[in-house]
This record gives structure tokens, sequence and C-alpha cells, in this order.
């Protein structure tokens, strides 16, 4: 009985890791498929899943976000979160809910079987209250890497935008354009322009859906670029010159963040230099000869 506790821990974590490979890994046809339709322009084939399996978990995940604890105050801030991550969907906050809850009855769940360490509450509420938070620190990182994939792709688009302008194109065709060549360099930042479009399609002013453009993607860049636009409109001055001075005023502001980010590495090295390489040179250097001190002094005093 003892021997298979760890036997079955091993198979189960190795079945984990299998699955979680397959899911994860890319299928190598359907992306060879997709490059060669960008290249020959042939319409890209629908990847086949199953849809119900998708919706069955989706449902689980909004009965349990249904039930979960919820914050008022907190809502609010995890909801513009979720936008910031690309989750504009009006479930999304149900299901993160879920997931959220479901991770914390999973985690105390194995933790108070002892499959993995010997079961103990005090453990096992310590994990649950970790796997509650989680789900919202992983939310935090992955809104985080989105903007900045978009912080990184807004000098490219200003750049398409100055030359659509000046061959003639309207703002708003140029919108339409950049988001349209992007789609594949920038896809976050395509999927922006395109929001732009349809909300303009669908009756809204262009003050306003620039507007909606700097609330959902929460980039100090794009709220100055989406000023600039606002007051050239207002004013009646030359976009493709707001547009030209912006972009080198951006680029500006890019080399000084790649300078100020060269200069901590200096700081930052301290710690590992201190933690870790340090003591296995003390330990290389001093050892051999504190061991040999040692050999030659404590015979003498004891004599």
């Amino acid at each position: 009985m003892t021997l298979l506790i760890p036997i079955l821990a091993f198979a189960f974590a190795s079945l984990v890791v299998m699955a979680a490979a397959l899911a994860l890994a890319p299928a190598g046809q359907g992306a060879i498929e997709r490059r060669l339709g960008e290249v020959t322009g042939a319409p890209e084939k629908p990847i086949e899943s199953d849809p119900g399996y998708e919706q069955a978990i989706v449902a689980a995940l909004k009965r349990m976000g249904a039930v979960a604890p919820k914050s008022v105050s907190e809502m609010g801030k995890l909801q513009q979160k979720l936008i910031y991550a690309g989750y504009r969907s009006r479930e999304a906050l149900v299901v993160f809910f879920g997931v959220r809850l479901a991770v914390a009855v999973g985690v105390f769940f194995v933790l108070t079987t002892g499959v993995f360490f010997h079961p103990n509450i005090m453990i096992a509420l310590a994990g649950c209250a970790i796997g509650y938070m989680a789900p919202s620190m992983v939310l935090g990182r992955l809104a985080g890497k989105r903007q900045h994939r978009i912080r990184l792709g807004l000098p490219d688009v200003l750049d398409l935008l100055v030359v659509s302008v000046e061959a003639g194109l309207g703002l708003d065709q140029a919108i339409q354009r950049v988001g349209e060549e992007l789609a594949f360099a920038h896809p976050d930042l395509a999927d922006e322009l395109r929001l732009i479009n349809l909300e303009l399609r669908a009756g809204k002013g262009r003050i306003e859906a620039l507007r909606n453009l700097s609330d959902r993607t929460g980039v100090d860049d794009v709220s100055s670029l989406v000023a600039m636009l606002v007051q050239t409109d207002k004013f009646g001055t030359s976009v493709a010159n707001s547009l030209r001075v912006f972009s080198d005023t951006l680029r500006t502001k890019r080399r000084q963040r790649a300078e100020e980010a060269a200069a901590k590495t200096g700081v930052k090295m301290v710690f590992p230099l201190v933690f870790c390489i340090f003591p296995a040179i003390w330990v290389v250097t001093i050892g051999p000869a504190a061991i040999k001190f040692v050999q030659v002094l404590f015979p003498m005093v004891k004599k």
C-alpha cells in the first residue's frame, strides 16, 4: 500500500503533463495551411473543434461563478482587467469567478486527500487561499503582456497611418486599412482597430470610438494618441503632420524607456550576484583553505 501511493501520484502527474503538452502544442498542419493562405490569398479553413465539450466546460464554470462569493468593489476592477486582457464578453466576469472558485476547491481537495503530501488542514487552507488569489494574478499578468504588445506595435501603426493618410485616404479608411495589414504582425492592436471600424459603422462618432479604444487598452501611449486625434479633429489641423510628430515623439519615448531599462540592469543584478554567485565563489576559493585550517589547528588546540 505504501508503494501504491507514489506510483499513483507519478502516474497522475505524468498524465497531467501529457495533457497540458497536447493542449498547448500548436497544430503543425494548421499553421502551414494558414501561412499558405496568407501568401496565396485563399480563405482560411475553419479549425475543427468540439463545441459541445467547450460549451459544457463554460457552462459548468458559469454555474460555479453564479454561486461564488462576489465583492461589489472588486467586480469593476476585475471587469476592467478582463477588458485589458482582451476578454470583452459580458460572461467573462462570471466565468472568471467560476475559474477562481474551481481552482481554490481543486487545490483544497488535492491537499486534503494526501496524494502528494500528508493531509494537513492548515496547509490545505493556505493552498486554498493561494488558489483563490492565483487567477487574479494570472489575469493581471495577461493584461500586462497584452498592453506591452500593444505598446510595441503602436509605432508601426503610426507609420502606416502616416503613409495611408498622405496617400489620400481618410482617417477612417486609413484605420481600416492599417488594421487589415497588421492582422498578422500585431493581432491585438489590429483587433482594436477593427472594433473602431465596427463602432463607426454602427453609428458612433469618431471621437467616442477613439475614446473607447483608450478605455479598452489602458495604455498611456494610446491615450495620448487618442487625445491628439481628438484635438486634431476639433481644430481642423493636418492629420498627417500630427501623426508624424507624434510618431517621432513616441519613438523617442521608446528609446528612453530602453535606456532606462538598461540602466536598471546593474541594480537588478546585485541580488543574484550576492545570493547565488558570491556564495559559490567563496566556497570554491575559501573552502579548501578553511578545511586545511581546521585540520591543522584543531589538533594543536586539543594538545
